[in-house]
C-alpha cells in the first residue's frame, strides 16, 4: 500500500531519524571545548558518550512495545521532541553533571525513534527492503553533515551553539510529524506493559531458529560497523602513514557509498532477496577490508572503502529479513529486542578492535573485520547449500 500519506510517513521519518543522529554526531568535534569548559578529561566526556550509545540501544527494546501500545506515531513524536529538548539542555548545562545526565536523556529520545519507525512503516508498504534502505540512509547523511555543521557554528559563536543544532533541527520536524501523520492505531492497547519484558516474552521472541542465526549475523556485522566507524580515520594515518587530511577524506568517502547504497541494497533485497543480497554486501566486505590492507596507492584505499560502504549497508537486507520474520502484532517488541541485542552486543567491536591494535597492530586488527565478513558470508552459504531454513 503505497499512497500518498505512506510516501510523507517515510520521508518524515528519515528526516527525523536524521535529526537525531545530527543531535548525537555534534557532540564529538566539540569535545575538546567541552573538556575546557567542565576542567575533565577526555575520558571523563568519553563515558558521558558511550553512556548515551548504551542508553540508545537500550531503548530499541522498549520503544517497539510502546510503539505496539501506544501508537508509532506518539512514540516518534515523543523521539524527535525529548531530542530537541535535551540538546538545549546540554547547550546550557552549567556543570559537568549535568552535561552527563543531559546526554544520557538524549541517548534515551533518539533511542526511541529507529524500532518505532520502522515498524510503522512495514505497516504502509510492502517492499519493506527499499524502504527501510531510505529510512537508514539518515544516518549516514548525518554523519556528512553534522560533524562540519556543529564545527562551523561553535567556531564563531562557541560549543553550546553548536551543540543547538540538534534542537534547531528538531523543533520544525516536530511540528511537521506532528501535523502531517495521522495517528496510528497500537496493536495492544490493553496489555500491561510489563508483560512484554518478562523473561517467557522476550525469550519466545528470540527462540525461533531464524530469528536467533540473523540475530547472530547482525551481531557480527554490527561489531563490525562499530568498529569501522570508530577506528579507520585512525587505521590509515596510523597503520597506512597517510596524512589526516587523506584519512579524513577517505572517511567521508566511506560515509557518502554508505549513504548511498542503503536504498539500493534495500531495493534489491526486495528483488533478489534478503540472505543473496546480504551475502553480497559481505562480499564487498572481504574485498573492501582485504584492499586497505594489502593495496598500496589512494586508487586501491578509495576502492577499498567504497567496496567497506557497500558492505556496512547490510542493515537494509538484515534488518528487513528481521520484519519479516516476526508477525504484525509482535513486529515492534521483536524486531526492538533483537536491535537491542546486537547493537548492545555489536558495541564491543570498539573494544576489542583497539586492543587488538595497541598489542599486535593495525594489520591484524583489521584483517580480524575481514575474516568476520567472510565468516558471515561462510554461514549464509553453507544455510543455502545444506538446506537449513535458517
Amino acid at each position: 500500500m503505497n499512497s500518498r500519506h505512506a510516501h510523507r510517513s517515510l520521508a518524515l521519518c528519515t528526516l527525523a531519524f536524521m535529526v537525531t543522529m545530527v543531535a548525537r554526531l555534534a557532540i564529538s568535534p566539540l569535545v575538546p571545548a567541552i573538556t575546557d569548559e567542565f576542567s575533565v578529561s577526555n575520558g571523563a566526556v568519553g563515558l558521558a558518550l558511550s553512556l548515551m550509545w548504551a542508553m540508545y540501544a537500550l531503548m530499541q527494546f522498549p520503544s517497539g512495545v510502546l510503539g505496539e501500545r501506544l501508537g508509532e506515531r506518539k512514540v516518534i513524536l515523543s523521539a524527535i521532541g525529548l531530542t530537541g529538548v535535551s540538546s538545549l539542555c546540554i547547550a546550557i548545562a552549567p556543570a559537568y553533571g549535568f552535561f552527563v545526565l543531559f546526554v544520557s536523556v538524549l541517548g534515551v529520545g533518539a533511542g526511541l525513534h529507529y524500532t518505532a519507525a520502522t515498524t510503522f512503516l512495514a505497516k504502509q508498504y510492502d517492499d519493506i527492503g527499499s524502504v527501510i534502505g531510505i529510512h537508514v540512509a539518515g544516518s549516514p547523511a548525518a554523519g556528512l553533515i553534522a560533524p562540519a555543521a556543529a564545527t562551523g557554528i561553535a567556531v564563531r559563536y562557541g560549543w553550546r551553539a553548536g551543540i543547538l543544532l540538534g534542537t534547531v533541527m528538531a523543533v520544525p520536524v516536530f511540528f511537521l510529524f506532528a501535523s502531517r501523520i495521522r495517528p496510528t492505531s497500537p496493536e495492544r492497547p490493553d496489555e500491561p506493559l510489563w508483560n512484554r519484558f518478562t523473561f517467557s516474552t522476550v525469550s519466545d521472541l528470540l527462540a525461533k531458529p531464524s530469528v536467533a542465526f540473523t540475530t547472530s549475523l547482525a551481531f557480527l556485522c554490527a561489531f563490525t560497523w562499530q568498529a569501522t566507524a570508530s577506528f579507520l580515520p585512525t587505521f590509515f594515518t596510523e597503520g597506512q602513514e597517510l596524512s589526516p587530511e587523506i584519512a579524513s577524506g577517505l572517511f567521508s568517502l566511506y560515509f557518502l557509498v554508505h549513504g548511498i547504497t542503503q536504498p539500493v541494497l534495500g531495493s534489491l533485497s526486495d528483488y533478489a532477496g534478503r540472505k543473496p543480497t546480504t551475502a553480497l554486501s559481505m562480499a564487498a566486505g572481504v574485498i573492501g577490508y582485504g584492499s586497505i590492507l594489502v593495496g598500496d596507492g589512494l586508487p586501491v584505499y578509495a576502492i577499498g572503502v567504497s567496496s567497506i560502504g557497500l558492505a556496512m549497508s547490510w542493515g537494509a537486507p538484515l534488518q528487513s529479513r528481521l520484519i519479516d520474520l516476526f508477525t504484525e502484532a509482535d513486529r515492534g517488541a521483536g524486531f526492538g529486542l533483537v536491535r537491542t541485542v546486537y547493537m548492545v552486543t555489536g558495541a564491543s567491536g570498539s573494544l576489542v578492535i583497539g586492543l587488538l591494535a595497541d598489542l599486535y597492530g593495525w594489520t591484524v586488527s583489521f584483517s580480524l573485520l575481514a575474516a568476520i565478513m567472510g565468516v558471515v558470508l561462510i554461514a549464509l552459504g553453507s544455510n543455502r547449500l545444506f538446506k537449513l531454513g535458517l
